[in-house]
């Protein structure tokens, strides 16, 4: 069985790196990016995560296993996707800052008929925020492939003041929750 990627994120590649899978093949999915309405936040990312590996199948193998993940930030029910551009990364973080808001990111893999999806959730609680700082992030053009507008696992890591949840959720990919998904295709790492 072939492994697939479906996500051209160097972060999802790494972790997947980290925990030890090694051949697998990145295939990011090619189709516009539709942000679901109307669902819980649960719902949303798992849906989007299954329409992303649903496309990549259709360029696979049907033996081939599908990973696709949707990583989402709420600040109670409004989401906060990538920012279109450097003003909105900044309106995000003000937005954030000072705040408690929640990460949730959807995992779906498909080997041929056999889907499997599932939901990670993280709360994060940034610190306040100066204007000052948050421009110069911004600067560095480290927030505008990020939901939310930062990453953890770079300068965005300063804003947080504590998480309660899986790290690597935050970071795109929840690797303790794909492993155990992973199993139910007898792939094992």
């Amino acid at each position: 069985m072939k492994i697939v990627l479906a996500s051209g994120s160097p972060r999802r590649y790494e972790l997947l790196k980290m925990i030890g899978l090694e051949n697998f093949e990145v295939m990011p999915d090619m189709e516009d990016e539709i942000l679901c309405t109307g669902l819980t936040p649960e719902h949303t990312v798992c849906k989007t995560a299954l329409s992303k590996a649903k496309n990549v199948a259709k360029r696979c193998e049907e033996t081939d296993l599908i990973i696709a993940a949707d990583t989402e930030v709420f600040l109670g029910t409004k989401p906060f996707g990538k920012p279109k551009d450097s003003d909105d990364a900044i309106h995000m973080l003000k937005t954030l800052s000072g705040k408690k808001h929640t990460v949730y990111t959807g995992i779906a893999l498909v080997c041929g008929s056999t889907i499997v999806t599932g939901a990670e959730t993280t709360s994060v609680y940034f610190r306040n925020l100066s204007d000052s700082e948050i421009r110069k992030y911004v600067q560095t053009g480290d927030p505008l492939d990020k939901a939310g507008a930062y990453g953890v696992q770079g300068r965005g890591a300063v804003f947080i003041d504590r998480l309660e949840g899986d790290f690597f959720n935050v970071m795109g990919l929840p690797v303790c929750r794909l492993t155990t998904m992973l199993r139910s295709f007898g792939v094992s790492i």
